[in-house]
C-alpha cells in the first residue's frame, strides 16, 4: 500500500538539508480536513535555511515533485505547506489492500522474532475476583493482543498472589474458625470471611499477627500442615476465577505465580550481596536507593522473602526463559513506587541491560463503585462474576425490548453484555481512574461497545441484503471520492498506524477511539449515500467499501478483546 507520509517525506529530503527519517517526524495530520491530509510545519527549517517560514513554503511548493495520481495539490497555509491526496488513489490503495489481505488487512512483521512479555490480571487466591482486577485483566488482554498483531510473539503471564503474608492470616484464620465443609461449598465467600475477620483480630490483638507472620515463615519452610492448606485454598480460587476469565475470553500462556519463584530467590539474595548493595536495618535486609524515596525492602526481620524478592526473581527467570524485548507489568497506578524499586534494583542482579533497561510498569488508574473505593479487608467489594452475569442480563432485557425475534438470543447477549464491560474500560486513557455506571455501559447510542457493534451488524445486514461481495476488479474507485467515502477511507487507511501507536504508548484507548471514529463515519456514509437500488458501479463500490469497514470494526474489536454478534 502506498505510504502517502513517506512520499511526501522523501520529495521534501530531495530539496532541503534533512533526512526523510527526520521530516516524517514533523509532518502533521490537520484536524480540519479543509487544511489537506498532511501539512508540514516549514518553521521547523527557518533557522538553519534563515528565512521566513512562508517564503520556505513558497519555495518548496515550486521546487517539489509529486505525481498528481498520489497528490491531488500542495497549498501554502500560514507557513504550512498542505498536501491534499488524491482521494481515487486512496479508495483504491485501501480496498485492493484489503482484497488482497483480508483479516490480515493491517497487521505488520516489526516485531518478528522478538516476545512480549506481559504480566497482567494477577488476581489474589483466597480472595474475590473483583471489579478491582477487571482492569488489569482486559487492559493487559488488549496490549497481548496489539502486540501479536504488530508481528511481536506475546508470552501473558498471570502472576497469580498466590504468596506472602496474606497466606500466614488464612492460616490462622482457618485454625481458628475455618471448616472443610465452608471452603468446599463455597470457597472464596467462606475465605473471605476469614481473611476479615483475622484482620480485624490482627488488629485488636498484635500477638495474632505475630502468629500470622509465623505462619507465612512456616510455609517458606515448607510445613506439611501450612504447605496442604495453601495448595487447597489455591486450586479452589483457581477453579472460581476460572469461570470469570471464561467469560471474558482470557487467554495466559504461564500461571506462575509469586510462589513459583520461592526456591528462586536464594538466587537473587546472593546477587545482591555481591552487588555489595545489600545492608541490614533494624534486623531486615534492604537496598538503599537514590532515585526512589524509600528503600526496597528484600528480607523481613524473620528471614521471610516480600514481594519485590519475588518480582525480582520473576525478572530473572524471565529474561532467561524468554529472551525478552520488552516485560510490561499492567498494574494499578498505587504500585508505581514499588515498581520504580523493583526496576532499579534489577540493574545489580547482573543482566543484560537489554532486559532491565526494557522493564515496563504499565499503570492504571483505580475503578470506583458510585459509593466509592472497594476493600477485600472491609468487605466492601463486587465480584467480576456477578458483574458480567448481570451485564448479560441486562443486555438481553435490551436486546428482547428492540428485537424479540432475534435468534441466538442467549449468545448475543452474551458477546453484547460482555463486550460492553471491556470496552467501557478501555474507552477512556488507562490512567484515569474510572466510576462504573450502568447507564452509560450499555447505551446503544454513545460512544460505546454497543454502538460499535450496533455499525458492524448494520455493515452485515447490507452486505447480506445485497446477497453477493463485487470483485475488485469490477470496482469503480471514483465513486468514493465523496467527503463521506473519503472520511471512512482515511480512517481505514489508518489502522496499522493506530496499532502502533497503542503499542508505542502501551495505550489500547487509542484502538477503542479509533473504533469509535470509524462507527460514526460509517454511519455519515450510510445515511449520506444509498447503497442498495444504486446504479451498479455505485452499488459495487459502496458495498465494497461497506464490507472492508465490518472487516476492520470486526478486527479492531478483536484486539481489545470484543466478539461482535452477527444480529442485533
Amino acid at each position: 500500500m502506498l505510504q502517502f507520509k513517506t512520499i511526501i517525506a522523501t520529495s521534501i529530503a530531495k530539496e532541503v538539508d534533512l533526512k526523510p527519517e527526520e521530516i516524517q517526524e514533523y509532518i502533521e495530520i490537520p484536524k480540519d480536513s479543509k487544511l489537506g491530509d498532511y501539512a508540514f510545519p516549514c518553521f521547523r527549517l527557518a533557522k538553519t535555511l534563515k528565512k521566513a517560514p512562508q517564503v520556505i513554503a513558497s519555495e518548496l511548493k515550486e521546487k517539489l515533485t509529486l505525481e498528481e495520481e498520489v497528490i491531488e495539490k500542495v497549498e501554502i497555509v500560514g507557513g504550512y505547506l498542505n498536501f491534499y491526496i488524491n482521494k481515487e488513489t486512496l479508495a483504491k490503495e485501501v480496498l485492493q489492500e484489503a482484497s488482497s489481505k483480508k483479516e490480515d488487512y493491517g497487521k505488520l512483521s516489526m516485531g518478528e522474532g522478538k516476545n512480549i512479555v506481559i504480566d497482567y490480571s494477577a488476581p489474589n487466591i483466597a480472595k474475590p475476583f473483583h471489579i478491582g482486577h477487571l482492569r488489569s485483566t482486559v487492559i493487559g488482554g488488549a496490549l497481548y493482543n496489539i502486540y501479536n498483531f504488530l508481528g511481536y510473539h506475546s508470552v501473558g503471564i498471570n502472576h497469580l498472589g498466590d504468596w506472602g503474608t496474606q497466606f500466614g492470616k488464612l492460616i490462622e484464620g482457618y485454625k481458628r474458625w475455618g471448616t472443610e465443609y465452608d471452603i468446599e461449598q463455597n470457597p472464596i465467600d467462606a475465605l473471605t470471611k476469614i481473611y476479615i475477620r483475622i484482620n480485624e483480630a490482627c488488629k485488636e490483638d498484635e500477638s495474632i499477627l505475630e502468629d500470622c507472620r509465623n505462619n507465612f515463615k512456616k510455609l517458606e519452610d515448607g510445613d506439611s500442615y501450612c504447605v496442604e492448606l495453601w495448595k487447597k485454598f489455591r486450586e479452589l480460587s483457581l477453579k472460581e476465577f476460572e469461570k470469570v476469565y471464561q467469560l471474558l475470553g482470557s487467554h495466559f500462556d504461564s500461571w506462575n505465580g509469586e510462589a513459583f519463584y520461592s526456591d528462586k530467590m536464594p538466587e537473587v539474595v546472593e546477587l545482591l550481596e555481591k552487588s555489595g548493595k545489600l545492608v541490614e536495618s533494624q534486623g531486615a535486609r534492604i537496598i538503599e536507593l537514590e532515585n526512589t524515596e524509600a528503600p526496597c525492602l528484600i528480607e523481613k526481620s524473620n528471614g521471610s522473602t516480600t514481594y519485590a524478592t519475588r518480582d525480582l526473581a520473576a525478572i530473572l527467570y524471565r529474561a532467561r526463559t524468554y529472551d525478552f524485548a520488552k516485560a510490561l507489568y499492567v498494574t494499578s497506578y498505587e504500585q508505581n513506587l514499588h515498581f520504580k524499586q523493583v526496576f532499579e534494583v534489577a540493574k545489580l542482579l547482573g543482566l543484560d541491560p537489554k532486559y532491565t533497561d526494557n522493564l515496563i510498569h504499565v499503570p492504571f488508574g483505580m475503578v470506583f463503585l458510585k459509593t466509592g473505593k472497594m476493600s477485600t479487608r472491609e468487605g466492601n467489594i463486587v465480584k467480576l462474576e456477578e458483574l458480567l452475569s448481570e451485564s448479560i442480563t441486562r443486555a438481553k432485557a435490551i436486546i428482547e425490548e428492540k428485537n424479540p425475534n432475534l435468534e441466538n438470543k442467549e449468545e448475543v447477549a452474551r458477546k453484547v453484555g460482555i463486550g460492553a464491560v471491556i470496552f467501557n474500560d478501555l474507552a477512556n486513557s488507562r490512567i484515569k481512574d474510572e466510576i462504573f455506571d450502568w447507564d452509560i455501559i450499555l447505551n446503544f447510542n454513545g460512544e460505546t461497545g454497543p454502538y460499535i457493534q450496533y455499525i458492524y451488524v448494520r455493515t452485515k445486514s447490507v452486505q447480506e441484503k445485497a446477497g453477493y461481495l463485487p470483485e475488485i476488479d469490477n470496482i469503480h474507485f471514483d465513486v468514493l471520492t465523496d467527503e463521506a467515502s473519503t472520511k471512512v477511507l482515511k480512517l481505514l487507511y489508518s489502522f496499522s498506524e493506530t496499532v502502533m501507536q497503542a503499542a508505542e504508548k502501551n495505550e489500547p484507548s487509542i484502538v477503542s477511539h479509533f473504533l469509535i471514529e470509524l462507527a460514526k463515519a460509517y454511519s455519515i456514509f450510510y445515511s449520506e449515500n444509498r447503497i442498495m437500488g444504486e446504479e451498479k458501479e455505485k452499488q459495487d463500490a459502496r458495498l465494497y467499501l461497506t464490507y472492508v469497514t465490518g472487516m476492520v470494526l470486526k478486527q479492531g474489536a478483536k484486539l481489545l478483546g470484543m466478539e461482535m454478534p452477527e444480529k442485533m
